[in-house]
């Protein structure tokens, strides 16, 4: 056996080793769930090609319809998973966005970008951009998704994410308002135990990202320094975080960043006191989810 085979290059647990030969072996891969429908909410949900160039696809949820040409606000997502794991396919992802189509009675499509380390960043960010791109693409109405044309209000958009799918969701109104993407409105923005990095160099981010320091001077992992924050698209944000989440104070430092920046419009707190990082995909079971979700379902509602 060539050495190169064995060989481990790189290692960042619990995330993935990279070999000598390039090969990348991940220590968790999340089971995915065929698209179709859910007979407990009537959730129905379909898997759309967003580019035939990237092979980027994402999945459409949505809920009971009760007449032709019904508008309902639209959720574009991204999944969490460190930029390297997960997908828009995965058991965790459908399962909350199923619920939350149904309670919230709205349209979701989650973007299931390329991931790292095999498409180094900022690919995430360029087809998860693709994605709001196509989604835009149907506010004429004669956009590639019958359903999108038919159903979602593209007067009231959502962008959600949780961890780096928060930290994606966040770039994203950025950029939606800095290149002045006004064929959609964007309402409001649910960033949910966001990954905003550290304030050392984050060892694996600046190996997925080759451009990037890992640091508080990149505006990706530390908005407070992105000249374009204050044209961030989005008429109000929720931030979330959980008490037990490393990842807490930074999310903590994002909300008070958006309240005190020149961004104008309300941010919204809200902390789960007792629970990690995740836990309403991790532990769905725990009574600390409905309540998350509701919360979730208000500000949505409240547009």
């Amino acid at each position: 056996m060539d050495s190169s085979e064995s060989e481990i290059a790189h290692n960042f647990p619990p995330y993935f080793k990279v070999y000598k030969d390039g090969r990348v072996e991940r220590y968790r891969v999340f089971q995915s769930v065929d698209a179709g429908l859910d007979s407990t909410t009537g959730v129905q949900s379909k898997d759309v090609m967003i580019s035939p160039e990237t092979g980027v696809k994402a999945r459409i949820f949505l809920p009971k319809i009760n007449s032709p040409g019904q508008k309902l606000p639209l959720l574009v997502h991204y999944h969490g998973g460190a930029f390297c794991l997960g997908s828009a396919f995965g058991v965790m992802f459908n399962n909350f966005l199923t619920s939350l189509v149904s309670q919230a009675n709205i349209i979701a499509i989650s973007v299931d970008y390329r991931l790292a380390p095999e498409h180094p960043l900022p690919i995430a960010y360029d087809d998860s951009w693709a994605g709001l791109q196509w989604v835009a693409a149907h506010s004429n109405g004669l956009g590639p998704e019958p359903c999108l044309n038919e159903h979602a209000d593209l007067g009231r958009v959502f962008l959600a994410g949780e961890s780096a799918g928060a930290n994606i969701a966040h770039y994203l109104a950025v950029q939606a308002g800095a290149t002045k993407l006004d064929s959609i409105k964007i309402n409001g923005l649910l960033i949910v135990h966001p990954f905003f990095g550290v304030k050392e160099p984050h060892e694996l981010y600046k190996y997925m990202c080759p451009g990037s320091s890992g640091s508080d001077d990149d505006p990706k992992l530390n908005p407070a320094v992105d000249p374009n924050l204050k044209n961030m698209a989005g008429d109000r944000v929720l931030v979330c975080v959980a008490e037990k989440d490393g990842l807490r104070n930074r999310g903590v430092a994002y909300y008070e960043t958006l309240a005190k920046s020149e961004w104008d419009g309300p941010v919204e707190f809200y902390e789960t006191s007792g629970e990690d990082h995740c836990f309403h995909m991790f532990t769905p079971d725990s009574e600390k989810v409905e309540p998350f979700i509701e919360k979730m379902v208000h500000f949505i509602s409240n547009a």
